[in-house]
C-alpha cells in the first residue's frame, strides 16, 4: 500500500548516491550494469545517453506510473513515479546498491553522500506562489508586506533543511519548485502547470567499515515516514492539497 499517493497528482521516490570520484564510463562496465538491471526489471527498455554524459535505463511513461535508474558522472540515481506501495519503490533501490559496489565499483569509502527523497507534483492554475503562501504561511517579518495592497508574490520557494543528529551527518530538506511566470502574473493568464514539494533525508560522508548502502537507506526511510507521518503531511502537504482544491 502507498499511503501518499493520494496526496498528490503525482508521486515519486528517488534514491542519490553521490560519489567522491568519477564513476566508470567504458561502455562495457555501463552496459554490464544496465543489463542486470533489466533482467531483474524487465520493463526497463528505453535506454539512452544524455549530452551531459548520464546513461539513462527507464520504463515507458505512457501510463503513468513507471522505473527509471541513471548513472551520472558522479552519481547513481534510482527513481519509481506512482509506486503500488513504498516497498515497491525501496526493493528497486536497494537492487540498485546491492549491484553498484561491484558492477560500478563503488566503495563504501567513495561515498560522497546517499539520499532519499519523496517528490509531490500538483498540477494546479494560478499563481503558485501565492498558492504556496496560503497554505503554509508567510514568516512573521514578510507577512504584512505580502498584503500591501496592489502588491503580487512573485517568488516564494522555502527551503528548511535541518540535522537529524547531533553530529551532523543526517540532514533533512524540504523544498518547493513553482513554475508561474512573470508573464502569466502580467496577463492573468496562468497555464496548468506543475507545484512541486520535495522531502529528502541525506546521509554525508565515507561509509563506515560495519555500514552498507542497503542498509543505510533503509535507516534513512524510517527517518523520512517519521518525518512524513509527525509532521509534513499534516501540517505542510494536507494543507497545499486543499489550497489547490478551492482555486
Amino acid at each position: 500500500m502507498n499511503p501518499y499517493s493520494s496526496l498528490s497528482d503525482d508521486f515519486y521516490i528517488n534514491m542519490h548516491l553521490h560519489t567522491e570520484m568519477d564513476l566508470p564510463n567504458q561502455r562495457e562496465t555501463v552496459l554490464h550494469f544496465f543489463e542486470l538491471m533489466q533482467r531483474r526489471y524487465p520493463k526497463l527498455r528505453h535506454f539512452y545517453q544524455r549530452e551531459r554524459g548520464e546513461f539513462i535505463l527507464e520504463e515507458d511513461k505512457e501510463h503513468g506510473a513507471y522505473r527509471w535508474i541513471a548513472a551520472e558522472p558522479r552519481r547513481m540515481c534510482s527513481g519509481i513515479v506512482n509506486p503500488n506501495s513504498l516497498e515497491e519503490a525501496m526493493d528497486q533501490h536497494c537492487e540498485v546498491l546491492d549491484v553498484v559496489p561491484h558492477t560500478m565499483a563503488i566503495s563504501k569509502l567513495d561515498c560522497e553522500s546517499i539520499g532519499l527523497m519523496y517528490g509531490f507534483d500538483y498540477s494546479c492554475r494560478g499563481n503558485h506562489n501565492q498558492i504556496l503562501a496560503d497554505a503554509i504561511g508567510m514568516p512573521t517579518g514578510f507577512d504584512a508586506m505580502a498584503q500591501r495592497t496592489g502588491s503580487q508574490l512573485m517568488s516564494y520557494e522555502p527551503v528548511i533543511q535541518m540535522s537529524l543528529d547531533d553530529v551532523f551527518r543526517t540532514h533533512a530538506r524540504i523544498h518547493f519548485e513553482t513554475r508561474s511566470t512573470v508573464f502569466q502574473a502580467k496577463s492573468g493568464e496562468y497555464s496548468e502547470d506543475l507545484l512541486s514539494a520535495y522531502i529528502t533525508v541525506r546521509r554525508f560522508d565515507s561509509l563506515e567499515p560495519d555500514e552498507d548502502f542497503k542498509t543505510e537507506v533503509l535507516r534513512l526511510e524510517r527517518l523520512l515516514r517519521e518525518l512524513m507521518d509527525n509532521y509534513i503531511v499534516e501540517s505542510i502537504l494536507k494543507p497545499l492539497q486543499n489550497c489547490i482544491a478551492t482555486r
